[in-house]
């Protein structure tokens, strides 16, 4: 897989990138953006990958984030990759919460879906081997994160991958998407309208079916207009609590669903990340 260098900057003392590639799995040029903290020669560094939410690129993250200083500090490299195929051959939809930039981080069954719309593969098997052949980490020690969408992406994707990562932390997930409408109009659009093939995607449905995380880190907004209707934070609270699962999860009063908040505490989840990457 031949990997195209879009830019790179200088920051932190390391190097913030944005490159992309021909991907295999969605039929697609795919973007992301990495940043390598300085680090010793010949070094490998654990890696935190970051899943941004509807309607996002990997821009919206490296921008507006602030996590580079916290990376440089912890040594951890950060891996921002996009939210779905693009491109005009691409299939869309006209509402923001389907298609193009909603991928929802599975694979879709149904046309005219399934040929691009792949980023469960994507994001478990192509984007991390290439990942690994091109920068200098240590794939025994990932964490995964994510925001809304991103955040049900990092759950669901830690849950169905045992012991692949070492931490799990997640900015105002979507925890179950058979219990919200975007959920069941990305699941019944991409993958069909039997509710039993959701289960895999929805965080909550996979551990009352035994699916298990070591640790976890949720923040979560009181002042998010989306909390009630779409992300249900309750939901999971209850699902860990059930399944004795370790789980801090947190309301952060009056903070909403914006990089604002996001920003606020993702210095505190890389450091997070770091204890757990680093022991």
């Amino acid at each position: 897989m031949k990997l195209q260098t879009l830019s790179t900057n200088k920051s932190h003392g390391g190097v913030q990138g944005v490159y992309s590639h021909a991907s295999a799995e969605t039929g697609t040029e795919m973007a992301f953006s990495v940043f390598v903290p300085d680090h010793a020669p010949g070094a490998k560094l654990p890696v935190l990958w970051y899943l941004s939410g509807l309607t996002c690129t990997h821009a919206n993250v490296t921008e507006k984030g602030e996590y580079r200083a916290a990376c440089a500090e912890h040594g951890i490299i950060f891996v921002a990759p996009d939210t779905s195929p693009r491109g005009d051959d691409v299939p869309d939809d006209d509402g923001y919460d389907f298609g193009k930039g909603a991928g929802f981080y599975v694979d879709a069954t149904k046309e005219p879906w399934a040929k691009n719309f792949r980023m469960r593969s994507y994001l478990e098997s192509e984007l991390p081997e290439l990942v690994a052949a091109s920068f200098p980490v240590d794939m025994a020690r990932q964490g995964i994160t994510g925001h809304s969408m991103g955040g049900h992406g990092a759950l669901t994707i830690s849950l169905r991958n045992p012991g692949r990562f070492r931490s799990t932390s997640a900015f105002s997930p979507i925890v179950s998407p058979l219990n919200c409408s975007w959920g069941e109009k990305a699941l019944g659009g991409y993958i069909g309208t039997d509710r039993d093939d959701w289960r895999q995607y929805d965080a909550c449905a996979l551990i009352a079916d035994g699916a298990r995380l070591p640790d976890l880190l949720v923040d979560q907004g009181t002042a998010d207009n989306f909390l009630g209707e779409q992300l249900k934070t309750h939901l999971l609270e209850q699902a860990v609590a059930d399944a004795g699962i370790s789980a801090t999860i947190r309301m952060q009063d009056g903070y909403d669903h914006s990089y604002y908040f996001i920003s606020t505490f993702l210095v505190e989840h890389v450091g997070w990340h770091a204890q757990r990457l680093k022991a």
